[in-house]
């Protein structure tokens, strides 16, 4: 018999975009993943998508799935047979359980263990009996959002219209929410009807011939084809924001470009505006000139043919022209307005109702960004220049256009800043206190837009943190972890020698002082600094740090985050050196040790033995050495100072009973390890270490 196609469609209410090539991409995997698990064989998967649909068409699928043979281990032998060698319960419902009898039981070998074992044979069902499954794998893809519809009880991305479920050209047996599978799909909304699909190799030709292109990377192809087109015929330079690209590409189902126009006075408004308009409100590509100056045209993606394109332009000019009159309105009313003025409406806007207005925020920003700046150690001039950024770093939150437009937030303030007269600097930094905006960003260039950020994002942080707000799971609604990884990334960038601990302390001072806080101070900088130390572990698994590493260097304190790093990263290149495991052995045995002692006094009188003295003028030679090479972030040179305790570490634990019968000479060899494992925990946990 030979093998067939296998064909699963599911039509939907158009979906958010931004859903579509991830749901696609689960369905296939999910199908795949399947197959497999069942022992189907199958030649190849191909994934289709558009906002009405997402589709999988698995080729060359086999009629039947494929026998297996397996061995199945059951218990011990000496469990298997009681005492007098019959076959005890144990054997024989393990026998059961796999449709055997004890007759079939052989014994084998496991690490010097015999264990019961069944040679078990599973024949294969037909494929076309157990497809129905596939039902349950329709109904656990995942989305951002879901909903409800009517009284059905899935929760899904939309509404579901239709199934198309084929194998070869049988229909298979698949309902969801009242919907039943057949081997009908629909074409293009409007351009379009339903059709028949035959066979499912047909699938992607037919839904062509009904105004759908049903492969997305044909139809991101065609888009950027098509906008080639444009710039070629007008001359014209149109930069594809991939973003715009992705999101456009999953919002038509068949993609014709055409081009517009707008008045040339709109290109005296800033550019940020003009193509924050087109891009982000209107899904339009801006035009520019061979300068890369911005022209008053747009190109924009129609979902259909190419009839009528003149009224579709027109439609969309008068569209864009009506967005660009406000925002011209908006720019030239927002000039007449004073950043003072506009500082005093922050106390009544409500930045959250347990926290406070948005002007309490610039207050805490304020205190904060005065206190990063002294422990930075920037000069009077940039501390000047930094608390008056700190102080009107959020006065465009009230003007008319960061209203209309709010993905302009701190670009209007730099704009308005610079035509208000203040300082270049500390317009930029208004700007620049927003970033890093995502993963991809750049952190600010400037010391005060950094110090800014710092504060804005520490003061969000540690806020949610206060009154109970931290991310769980996948819930993160005020995106503390990507102000997280900011920090993270603006400490690395800058280099700045600060602790976070210290910083969480001040902060967090904030809000107990004006009854903020509803946690005990050191319960919520205990979850304050976890939850940093989870952002530092994604930053060194980027840089392929092992994860015993990771925990080593993220054992103790985080202090400062660019020494973690470099001492993660040195653990990491000396992990292949003959004398590593050594040292780190001997390391380790100190830090064992020491959880029985005390931090207490050191009494050289009570040393018994020339280890002891040995061993305590080392590392008192040691200790400074250590903590200057730290100071001076020459983790490699700590290291090695270190390891140069290590044979009198050996020696000492060889010919020393730290728990002697004398209460005051074990205590004194205890506070010995404890003042060694101090420094020991300066570079890490030498016990999270794995060494082989």
């Amino acid at each position: 018999m030979s093998n067939r196609d296998l064909l699963i469609e599911v039509g939907l209410e158009e979906m958010p975009a931004r859903f579509v090539t991830n749901a696609m991409n689960q369905l296939s995997d999910k199908i795949t993943n399947w197959m497999h698990e069942h022992n189907i064989s199958f030649e190849q998967v191909e994934h289709f998508s558009s906002p009405r649909r997402l589709a999988v068409l698995v080729h060359d699928v086999a009629e039947k799935q494929q026998d297996v043979e397996l061995e199945a281990k059951g218990p011990a032998k000496k469990i298997a047979l009681d005492q007098d060698g019959n076959w005890s319960k144990a054997a024989m419902g393990f026998t059961r359980g796999q449709g055997a009898s004890v007759e079939d039981i052989f014994f084998k070998e496991i690490n010097g263990v015999e264990y019961a074992h069944i040679n078990k044979f599973i024949k294969g069902k037909d494929t076309k009996e157990i497809l129905g499954e596939l039902e349950e794998v329709i109904t656990h893809l995942s989305f951002p959002k879901n909903m409800r519809w009517g009284d059905k009880e899935l929760r899904y991305v939309r509404p579901i219209q239709w199934i198309v479920a084929l194998f070869g050209n049988e229909i298979i047996p698949i309902s969801i929410t009242n919907v039943e599978s057949s081997n009908k799909t629909w074409g293009h909304r409007f351009l379009g009807s339903q059709v028949e699909i035959s066979s499912p190799k047909d699938y992607e030709k037919l839904l062509m011939s009904q105004y759908v292109i049903a492969d997305y990377l044909e139809r991101k192809e065609a888009i950027t084809n098509q906008i080639k087109i444009l710039e070629e015929d007008n001359n014209w330079k149109v930069p594809i924001d991939a973003d715009l690209l992705e999101e456009v590409t999953n919002l038509v189902e068949y993609p014709t470009a055409f081009s517009g126009k707008f008045e040339e006075e709109f290109l005296n408004l800033p550019e940020e505006v003009l193509v924050t308009s087109m891009r982000e409100h209107q899904r339009y590509f801006p035009v520019k000139d061979n300068n890369g100056e911005l022209l008053p045209y747009f190109v924009a993606i129609r979902n259909g043919d190419h009839k009528h394109l003149d009224t579709v332009a027109r439609g969309n000019e008068k569209v864009l022209r009506a967005r660009l009159s406000d925002a011209d309105f908006f720019y030239k009313e927002d000039q007449k307005l004073k950043i003072d003025n506009l500082i005093q409406k922050l106390d009544k806007i409500i930045y959250h109702e347990e926290i406070g207005s948005i002007g309490d925020k610039v207050r805490r920003i304020q205190q904060i960004t005065k206190h990063l700046s002294e422990l930075v150690g920037v000069d009077s001039q940039t501390k000047e220049k930094a608390n008056r950024a700190a102080q009107i770093c959020k006065f465009d939150l009230v003007t008319n256009m960061v209203y209309e437009f709010p993905e302009l937030q701190g670009v209007m303030g730099e704009r308005y800043a610079r035509l208000s007269g203040e300082d270049t600097e500390v317009a930029v930094a208004i700007n620049e206190h927003y970033m890093p905006r995502h993963a991809e960003d750049e952190s600010p260039a400037s010391t005060i837009g950094a110090l800014i950020s710092l504060a804005d994002k520490l003061d969000t942080i540690v806020g949610c943190f206060s009154i109970g707000i931290i991310p769980t799971g996948s819930q993160d609604p005020y995106a503390l972890r990507r102000m997280a990884s900011g920090v993270v990334q603006i400490l690395l960038d800058k280099g700045w020698d600060i602790s976070l601990e210290e910083v969480f302390e001040f902060v967090l001072r904030l809000f107990v002082e004006e009854n903020i806080a509803k946690l005990e101070g050191k319960e919520i900088e205990k979850q304050l600094v976890q939850f940093f130390k989870l952002r530092i572990k994604h930053e060194l698994n980027t840089r392929n740090v092992h994860y015993d590493i990771i925990d080593a260097v993220l054992g103790a304190k985080i202090g400062n985050i660019g020494l973690i790093i470099k001492k993660a990263e040195m653990l990491e290149a000396n992990k292949s050196h003959q004398d590593f495991k050594p040292t780190i052995e001997s390391l380790g045995r100190v830090l064992n040790i020491s959880k029985k002692g005390e931090d207490t006094e050191i009494d050289p009188s009570l040393f018994e033995s020339d280890e002891e003295k040995h061993l305590y003028e080392k590392f008192t030679e040691v200790k400074p050495q250590v903590i200057e090479s730290l100071k001076n972030h020459d983790v490699a040179e700590a290291f090695r100072l270190l390891a140069s305790l290590r044979e009198l570490i050996d020696r000492y634990f060889d010919n020393t009973m730290v728990m002697a019968e004398d209460p005051a000479v074990k205590s004194n060899r205890l506070a010995q390890m404890v003042q060694l494992a101090s420094l020991i925990y300066l570079i890490g946990d030498m016990n999270a270490i794995i060494v082989k």
